[in-house]
């Protein structure tokens, strides 16, 4: 109301101005003659005095009035419902006003009955109600127009026609399909898959039914294009929506759309405000889900040597901070970087996540022959740069630890992390990459408090002869690191890719023990030549496997959508799973949580259906479902409840129990579900 009374006020305000002349001058035109039983096309032209001056669609938004028409006809003459262009969007103050900019056409269908026996030359008359506006003021203007029609056959028609006719948005030849949830308005719109949406942008006819300035949403499902745009009112739903949607080229598509099922979309293309959480709660699930990642096996032992080689260097206030911030700078860049790269892959069409660089094999193999250089460090057979305690600490040694716990880190995501990563595949580039800032932030904290807390520092043990046997009790998780990644690369490539994997390893540490503290130029040829036999390795001996799954306690099927679909038609309650061979925090889900025998006797009597996705390999079916879901990596747990669209994302850490509660809850409604459904595979078959 206080929108439309400071129109209102404005458009009194503007009185004298509409007196000097129009600020939208228009014109109204027929395409040609009309015959008895035919048709022609009028067309109202709008021209603007100037390019400040803008008019308004059927729907005006917030603000605005729409074109009113007063006919006065001839007896047998008919005139259908206007046409209009694709709109663009004006927002000012919080309202969303639907305009045209510079010069437009409306276009009008005149009909003639057949019978018609009036004069040879029609006269249309026709009184114009509209509103022409600007930025600050708004004019109600009018114009009385008149217009000759012979009668007769049609002609061919004119070039102006024509390019009134582009301008329009055309109808979509199949009928699209709506449904309302209690906040939604969801739209099923046909759309080839082939078509690239860009940025979407859906204008409702229908007055006062959305919210029009809240931000949309739009998810892809094969030849669908899925909206869902916040309501502005709740109740009863229309019998049917009509609308434009405006594609990131700028072409318009008309719609009808009548309500029906709406299906879920599989890829989401942009995501409503709503969908996520505030940044200030994503950059703390962020800072949060990097600090987690220090205890894990792979972080932690290079977190403790660098914390025991400060103490023992006896490091002033100022080494110290030096220290802290090298290691964070390291650790930051190399998540930004590695977020980065994901960015862009994703940008160039490459389905990929969090993590993605696990899912090649040559990484995998970097990184074996990194966690056994390691570990041969921590026994103490020699002395890698950064992760040394007999030799001090430095701030480069910091800086390249800290890029070395950060590339190690990443086969993980912990609490915290799943909302900050999923909402930074849907956030702008700049936002997203200070996500992968904040994680890495995270990582880094430990270590950042020490150099700049002297108190921290003194909690510190005082050197010692025990500093060395610590030293080799960190190599034990670290060890057990470089054997989950043999048996990795044996899963991901084969017995043959494994062996030669762990020869490449081998080698490389046997290199680095007999060629301790030679001269740097030895050292370098030597690297050289690894990373040569590292590279031919790679090449000879990977296999692409048939990725055939070990037997389990909990039987299921391998996760397809089309499999999704079946289990779900079923009527049964469906657990779907990611999880991934190089994921430690899956593996540790699965020993709790999901291969137990209360889980499978539970999963039984409640007849649920169980999908595992195997996301060791790059599957871009999976990549793009997870994206679906609003995450960027695994784990990710999803229950489907018989009748219900969507699914519950379950917490990462499951309790040993949980899955067990939640087949025992869906037990009674399993119970009545229609005959036909898929049963689970049994237990002895394969994954």
């Amino acid at each position: 109301m206080f929108a439309l009374l400071a129109l209102l006020l404005a458009a009194l305000a503007a009185v004298p101005a509409a007196a000097q002349g129009q600020n939208i001058r228009v014109a109204l035109v027929a395409e040609g003659p009309v015959a008895p039983g035919g048709e022609t096309t009028l067309a109202f032209k709008f021209a603007p005095v100037s390019e400040e001056w803008h008019g308004y669609w059927a729907n005006p938004g917030d603000a605005g009035l729409p074109m009113q028409l007063e006919w006065d006809l001839p007896e047998g003459v008919s005139v259908g419902e206007p046409l209009y262009p694709t709109p663009k969007r004006l927002v000012i103050d919080g309202l969303m006003n639907h305009i045209f900019e510079g010069d437009y056409a409306v276009l009008l269908p005149l009909r003639l009955t057949e019978d018609y026996a009036g004069p040879d030359v029609l006269q249309v008359s026709v009184e114009a109600f509209y509103l022409a506006c600007t930025d600050q003021i708004c004019v109600p203007e009018d114009a009385q127009l008149q217009v000759s029609i012979p009668v007769g056959e049609s002609t061919a028609s004119g070039t102006e026609f024509a390019a009134f006719r582009s301008a329009l948005a055309p109808l979509i030849d199949s009928t699209a399909r709506f449904e309302q949830t209690a906040s939604l308005l969801r739209l099923a719109i046909p759309l080839p898959a082939a078509v690239d949406p860009g940025e979407p942008h859906v204008f409702i006819a229908n007055r006062d039914l959305v919210n029009y300035v809240q931000a949309q949403g739009f998810r892809r499902n094969g030849d669908w294009l899925i909206a869902e745009i916040p309501l502005a009112r709740t109740g009863e739903q229309p019998e049917t929506v009509e609308g434009i949607v405006r594609l990131g080229s700028g072409q318009g598509l008309r719609f009808v759309a009548e309500a029906g099922e709406v299906p879920s979309g599989d890829r989401v293309l942009m995501a409503r405000d709503a969908e996520l959480p505030s940044l200030w709660l994503l950059l703390g699930g962020a800072l949060l889900g990097g600090l987690i990642l220090n205890i894990m096996p792979c972080v932690f032992p290079i977190l403790s040597l660098k914390a025991l080689s400060l103490a023992k260097a006896g490091a002033g206030a100022q080494e110290a901070r030096m220290e802290g911030l090298a290691y964070t700078a390291g650790v930051i860049l190399a998540c930004v970087a590695l977020g980065g790269a994901m960015l862009a892959l994703r940008a160039a069409g490459e389905q990929v996540g969090w993590a993605f660089q696990l899912q090649e094999p040559g990484v995998v193999v970097a990184l074996l022959v990194l966690a056994s250089l390691i570990t041969a460090n921590l026994l103490g057979f020699f002395e890698l740069p950064g992760l040394s305690i007999s030799e001090g600490s430095t701030p480069r040694g910091a800086f390249s630890t800290g890029l070395l716990a950060a590339f190690v880190a990443t086969p993980c995501t912990g609490p915290f992390m799943a909302a900050a990563l999923g909402a930074a595949l849907l956030l702008p580039a700049e936002t997203a990459l200070l996500l992968f800032a904040v994680l890495g932030l995270g990582l880094a904290l430990p270590f950042l408090l020490l150099g700049f807390i002297p108190a921290f520092r003194r909690l510190l043990p005082k050197p010692g002869a025990w500093m060395e046997t610590f030293r080799k009790v960190l190599a034990v998780p670290m060890g057990l690191t470089a054997l989950a990644l043999v048996w990795l690369v044996w899963r991901i490539g084969g017995v043959g890719f494994a062996l030669s994997a762990m020869s490449i390893a081998f080698i490389a540490t046997l290199a680095a023990v007999l060629f301790r503290g030679r001269n740097q130029r030895l050292r370098g040829a030597v690297t050289a030549l690894g990373a040569v036999l590292m590279a031919v390795g790679v090449l000879a001996s990977f296999e692409s496997p048939t990725r055939a799954q070990a037997e389990t306690v909990l039987a299921s099927k391998p996760f397809t959508l089309a499999a999704l679909d079946e289990a779900r038609a079923s009527g049964a309650p469906v657990f779907v799973y990611f999880t991934a061979d190089w994921c430690v925090s899956c593996k540790v889900n699965e020993r709790v949580a999901i291969e137990r025998e209360a889980t499978r006797e539970a999963f039984e009597q409640a007849g649920v259906t169980t999908l595992r996705g195997d996301w060791t390999l790059r599957q871009p079916e999976i990549t793009e479902f997870l994206n679906a879901q609003g995450v960027a990596g695994v784990p990710l747990y999803l229950w489907y409840d018989p009748g219900v669209a969507e699914p519950r994302q379950l917490q990462q850490l499951l309790g040993p129990d949980s899955l067990v509660t939640l087949a025992r809850e869906a037990g009674p409604r399993a119970a009545r579900r229609p005959e036909g459904r898929v049963r689970p595979l049994p237990r002895q078959a394969q994954r």
